[in-house]
């Protein structure tokens, strides 16, 4: 018990000796750190508000706000520790190695978050636009530094990775999708007639586009029928719905005006043998 005891006072001097000859220390490092806290918190507020008064985007002004604000907390804790008399190098030097192998561990993270940037400032589209990459299509819902979410007809929602935003073919048709639809026609039939009734068939639909006027007329000669193509714009969202709408009220219209849709014929001969 009296070892114990022993042991105990000497752990308890050992506190107070550390206590007497390092506390103005500790208690000067705890001050620094805790003001360089406060002091980024203002800085990081005043920084922003400062940006958000440029043109600057506001992702990219958020971001740069809380590096200068981590700037300001790290450069504290270095004085921190030097308060404390802690050598700093040995820290500085296993932050680098960390970095080296967060680096080469993250690249795609860090293409990713490179390729954000790049769209945050030169804006090829923004929110609400529709927008098709690797042939996907959807509507713009949200832009991050590190991916941009789409959404398409079926409410599904795609996140796709910003580094495949930059050095591709990228098509934004802003709110619209183009639709293409065709149909045969015999050779017999009044072409200029069928024409009329297409177009008379889009402009009752108040989702077909009136800035950008659709697009009816002849697009090849088969063999067995004049091919018409009409083409129209539509919101991204009721893309399918209007196609299917359309593409009914078309061959409706034309069955009622008598217009004739040939089906594919072929003619076929039989060679028999020659009577000897």
């Amino acid at each position: 018990m009296e070892k114990e005891f022993q042991e105990v006072s000497k752990f308890y001097n050992i506190i107070i000796e550390f206590i007497t000859n390092y506390s103005f220390q500790i208690i000067g490092a705890i001050i620094i750190f805790a003001i360089g806290i406060i002091a980024s918190k203002h800085i990081h507020k005043y920084v922003l508000k400062l940006l958000l008064k440029t043109k600057i985007d506001e992702t990219i002004s958020g971001f740069i706000a809380n590096i200068i604000r981590f700037l300001v907390v790290a450069m504290m804790a270095i004085l921190a520790l030097g308060k404390l008399g802690i050598s700093i190098a040995p820290f500085i030097a296993a932050i680098g190695a960390l970095s080296l192998t967060a680096g080469l561990a993250l690249q795609g993270s860090v293409s990713n978050f490179a390729a954000g940037i790049v769209l945050i400032v030169t804006k090829p589209f923004k929110i609400g636009d529709t927008i098709r990459i690797h042939d996907i299509y959807g509507e713009v819902q949200e832009i991050k530094l590190s991916y941009t979410i789409l959404i398409n007809e079926d409410k599904e929602q795609i996140t796709i990775p910003n580094k495949y935003m930059i050095g591709d073919v990228l098509i934004n048709s802003y709110l619209y999708r183009i639709v293409e639809g065709n149909i045969g026609i015999s050779y017999d039939s009044d072409i200029k007639n069928s024409i009329k009734i297409i177009q008379n068939v889009l402009s009752e639909f108040e989702e077909v586009s009136n800035e950008n006027n659709p697009i009816v007329g002849i697009e090849n000669f088969g063999n067995s029928a004049i091919n018409i193509v009409y083409r129209y714009w539509v919101p991204t969202n009721s893309f399918f719905k209007v196609q299917y709408e359309v593409n009914l009220e078309v061959i409706e219209a034309l069955n009622k005006a008598k217009i004739i849709i040939p089906f594919p014929q072929r003619e076929i001969r039989l060679i028999g043998e020659k009577e000897l």
